[in-house]
């Protein structure tokens, strides 16, 4: 399992924040610690999914993935 600090370039408000929340929970081998405006904090278990499965779902809800730190 990797813990996983994520900068997020593009939300704005609390839907954007429900929006990335609700696409990354719903990721298999993702597990969401956090979402605020800008960020979100979560455990990528890498047997299951990839740190481009996460890309790609926050993508998908129109958003781009800026820095990725590991904690």
């Amino acid at each position: 399992m990797k813990d996983l600090h994520i900068e997020i370039v593009g939300m704005t408000c609390e839907h954007c924040v429900r929006a990335v929340k609700n696409r990354l929970s719903s990721t298999s081998g993702v597990t969401v610690k956090d979402v605020k405006v800008g960020s979100v904090d979560l455990m990528l278990d890498d047997s299951k999914a990839t740190m481009s499965d996460v890309e790609d779902a926050i993508s998908d809800e129109g958003y781009t993935v800026d820095t990725v730190t590991a904690r």
